[in-house]
């Protein structure tokens, strides 16, 4: 303080007339107040600061006037010592040392410091440098501060409350200044710390048609520091309540046998109830399921087999097949439970051959007749498996080489585990009975009942019932039969670590995950992916389940992870729209129709099938509606039926039909009845499109037929996705016989009738240059007809001119009456005036006509000779139709012969 003045004295016999400070750098001055009594005053030169400089000791001495009045010889006097301390001003505030303090907590303790936050002041004195108090500014929290900064909490924090907490804090110096600018300080809540997997999510979306997708991409595992020796982990994907056990393929057992390469001649015992496949009406459908056709048995149903549908000889090679979901049978004392029996229809009871569940044992019976052996052969054959009674679905199948028989079960392999042998069964002419769900019991054998009843009754569900005579199923048409099109995944197999071991099982629905080091571990389940397969997947949950193991230096066990329990939803698929398009309406000649090809009436089908997709929202249902588009889509059909309306096909007389030649080269094959004709196998859109424009109606003997009418309908997925009704009518032209009449040319043919063939996209082309062709023939056509008309009039008038006005008034009484007319009076002149001309027209519309077939010409040789057939008849009517029209303008409906 420049203000400060510290009072000097000295005493001298003369007068004092000066103070000397003996240092330079002192920012000190002495001033002489009284020279005489030598007071004076010892002040600041410049400012001091504490802060720069608390103390300051220099010499003073004090000097007099001297002698004489020039000052000379002055005295000096001794030194004196000074001692200044510069008080301190509280002029700083508080500053924090850092401008933002993190730290965490576990939750459920308390902590006596969970922190220590800092404050410093620039005052130089102690008090007003040192920091006397922090204060927390944020109310309401669960935190406490003391005297030196330390922060604890006042009450135990939960995780699950509140993640994270921010407060601010502020200190106050011993003059109780507080600090200019307040601290943030961030307190994170950590849960106690348990040992398991972090970072996934229960439910994971997966959109049809994306391909693998990650389930865990963020997932790691929390060990809480111990050292760990290994880790082994487990992830099952369960989807036993998605069809049979998982999502497959639901396209009907012919159409899965035909696209896995099975050989031909499979019977189906348990189709789709139709008129034709009545036996299954009866029997009880497990429903929701997908298009995919289950029957259950609850103990009290059976159908019989017609005899007509049964093989009549299995030989030495065959194979049944089928899919089944069986439990434990209730009570004591399990009774047989028959799938399939073959057994005597009437009089008897022997079992000729059947395969039945006993006691969660499967057992297939197989006794030959004497005639094809005499002695003690194999004839039952045992198999206990845990699969047959765990009430989820396998697929079995029991291949028969006798004496050997092989069960598949899920594609593996196992042998009876007992074979008993009996005797061959005597040969009877007595019929048997093939029988689904039970065995027929022809003959009683306890309490004799009136009538043969069913008997061992099954109890559980089957699908796909099957069997195959004169040849046993491939392992690789076993594994494609029963293969799910869902299932686990591994991403980027190169990126793993080398200490990483993995495993799936068959069907990919478990994964096995091993690793010594944890973050191998971390990195191979974030690659872990779901994947379908299916175009059209059927929608719905799939469970994840994860066990995890680990393994401590010198110790089984050291750590108890947690189960996880997730699920994926796959998201409903967009519904294809399948279209069957085409002309409606047929007319052809009689000829065409005993022709030996027939006609096809389908030669200009098209199938497409659309989609409704929103932009970014793949077709689900809360898509916007103005955002919805049509896309076109591929896909496979697994079946066309063309049926016929009205009455049943004649086979005296007609024949709808497909030559094998039009299925060679794809996985299509056909059967045909009097109802009309099927066509299945799993194939595209465009095969089928080829397949069904190769069908032919033939009538040998049409002459009472005058239209035909079929209807066509597609699926895919066995009925899942089905097409509109197409519906087509094929009309016949009967030419009459000639009539005699004065002028063939003034009369039309009564079964002349248009055809409005459609016109389609692909072709435009084609049908422009034929329409070009048509329209300049008929405009040389008009302009020939009219010369011809002008001359014959012409010539007309100059040779009855005298007759004038007689002719003009017969014109004039002609009306709208039937006339009947025996002569024509221009007759003679039409043919002597028109001669030429006639036959030039005819001519050019001959050329015409082979112009018209040259340009729609196709490359098939057999549609070829139809078509030339059809378009001559068209082409002779066409004419025929235009020479009557343009001739003469009579109006012939009211003339009469």
């Amino acid at each position: 303080d420049v203000n400060s003045v510290l009072p000097l004295s000295s005493s001298s016999l003369r007068e004092i007339c000066a103070f000397k400070i003996n240092g330079d750098d002192a920012p000190f001055e002495a001033v002489v107040l009284n020279r005489t009594s030598g007071e004076g005053v010892l002040r600041a030169s410049s400012p001091v600061d504490c802060e720069n400089q608390k103390e300051y000791t220099f010499i003073i001495q004090a000097y007099d006037c001297g002698a004489g009045p020039s000052g000379a010889n002055w005295k000096k006097s001794h030194k004196a010592v000074v001692h200044i301390q510069v008080d301190d001003v509280n002029e700083f505030s508080p500053i924090f040392r850092e401008s933002l303090y993190k730290a965490s907590i576990t939750e459920g303790k308390i902590y006596d410091s969970i922190l220590q936050v800092e404050a410093w002041d620039q005052d130089c004195s102690p008090q007003y440098s040192q920091i006397c108090n922090y204060e927390i500014v944020t109310a309401g929290t669960p935190f406490a501060i003391d005297r030196n900064g330390n922060i604890r909490n006042t009450e135990r924090l939960s995780y699950d409350k509140q993640q994270s907490y921010k407060i601010m804090v502020t200190a106050f110096d011993c003059g109780q200044k507080r600090a200019k600018e307040d601290v943030v300080v961030h307190i994170e809540v950590k849960p106690v710390c348990k040992p398991g997997w972090q970072g996934w999510n229960k439910r994971v979306d997966y959109e049809p048609g994306t391909g693998s997708k990650q389930l865990f991409p963020k997932m790691h595992l929390e060990t809480c520091g111990g050292p760990l020796s290994g880790v082994k982990a487990m992830v099952e994907l369960q989807t036993n309540h998605i069809g049979k056990g998982c999502d497959r393929e639901t396209y009907s057992e012919k159409s899965l046998q035909k696209l896995c390469g099975a050989a031909s001649g499979s019977t189906d015992l348990l189709p789709a109830p139709s008129p034709s496949t009545n036996w299954t009406a009866a029997l009880l459908t497990d429903s929701g399921r997908d298009s995919d056709l289950i029957y259950r048995f609850d103990g009290r149903q059976a159908a019989n087999v017609p005899d007509h549908v049964v093989p009549q000889n299995l030989t030495d090679q065959f194979t049944i097949a089928t899919w089944m979901k069986h439990g434990p049978s209730p009570g004591l004392r399990a009774e047989k439970e028959t799938l399939l029996c073959s057994s005597d229809k009437t009089e008897m009871n022997r079992h000729h051959y059947s395969l039945y569940v006993h006691n969660c044992r499967l057992v297939f019976l197989l006794r030959r007749d004497f005639t094809q052996l005499d002695t003690f052969r194999p004839a039952e054959f045992h198999w206990k498996l845990e699969q047959i009674c765990d009430k989820e679905w396998h697929y079995y199948v029991i291949n028969v080489e006798f004496p050997a028989v092989t069960l598949f079960v899920d594609g593996v392999t196992y042998e009876p585990y007992l074979v008993t042998d009996d005797w061959p069964i005597h040969a009877s002419k007595i019929d048997t009975q093939l029988t689904v769900g039970a065995c027929w019991q022809g003959q009683c054998v306890c309490v004799c009942v009136s009538t043969p009843r069913f008997t061992q009754y099954f109890r559980g569900s089957l699908s796909g019932l099957t069997i195959r005579p004169g040849r046993i199923e491939t392992q690789k048409v076993i594994s494609c039969l029963q293969a799910c099109k869902e299932g686990l995944d591994i991403n980027s197999l190169e990126s793993l670590a080398k200490d990483i071991k993995f495993h799936f099982n068959p069907a990919q629905s478990v994964l096995v995950v091993e690793g010594e080091d944890v973050d191998s571990i971390n990195t191979a389940m974030t690659k872990v992916s779901y994947i379908n397969s299916r175009q059209f997947p059927t929608p719905g949950l799939r469970r994840l389940h994860i066990t995890t193991t680990v393994q401590c230096f010198g110790e089984d066990t050291c750590l108890s992870i947690p189960d996880i329990k997730a699920v994926v939803m796959v998201l409903p698929p967009s519904e294809p729209r399948i279209t069957i398009a085409g002309s409606n309406r047929l007319v052809r000649p009689a000829s065409d129709l005993r022709g030996p090809l027939g006609v096809a009436p389908f030669k200009e089908l098209h199938i497409t099938s659309t989609v409704m997709k929103g932009d970014g929202f793949g077709g689900r249902e809360w898509a916007v509606i103005d955002a919805l588009r049509v896309m076109e889509v591929m896909h496979n059909l697994d079946y066309c039926d063309v049926l016929v309306i009205g009455e049943e096909l004649n086979p005296d007389r007609e024949s709808l039909e497909i030559h094998h030649s039009a299925l060679l080269g794809k996985h299509l094959d056909a059967t045909n009845s009097t109802s009309g004709i099927s066509i299945y196998g799993v194939d595209s859109m465009a095969h089928y499109e080829q397949a069904l424009r190769q069908v032919r109606y033939r009538n040998w003997r049409p002459a009472n037929l005058s239209e035909r009418r079929f209807r066509l309908t597609c699926s895919e997925l066995n009925g899942r996705y089905t097409s509109n009704e197409f519906n087509l009518e094929v009309s016949v032209l009967h030419h009459s016989a000639p009539v005699e009449h004065a002028n063939h040319m003034a009369v039309q043919s009564q079964y002349m009738r248009p055809i409005h063939h459609p016109l389609m996209m692909h072709s435009l082309n084609s049908h422009m240059s034929a329409t070009v062709v048509i329209v300049v023939c008929i405009a040389a056509l008009v302009v020939i007809v009219v010369i011809g008309v002008y001359r014959i009039h012409a010539t007309h008038q100059e040779g009855s001119r005298e007759d004038e006005d007689e002719v003009k008034d017969a014109e004039e009484e002609w009306d709208n009456s039937a006339l009947t007319i025996t002569v024509n009076p221009m007759e003679v002149t039409l043919k002597d005036a028109l001669g030429d001309e006639v036959r030039q027209e005819e001519h050019e519309e001959e050329e015409e006509e082979e112009e018209e077939e040259l340009v729609g010409g196709v490359t098939s040789a057999e549609s070829e000779n139809t078509d030339e057939e059809e378009d001559d008849d068209e082409g002779r009517e066409a004419a025929k139709e235009r020479k009557q029209k343009g001739k003469l303008g009579w109006d012939s409906s009211s003339i009469t012969y």
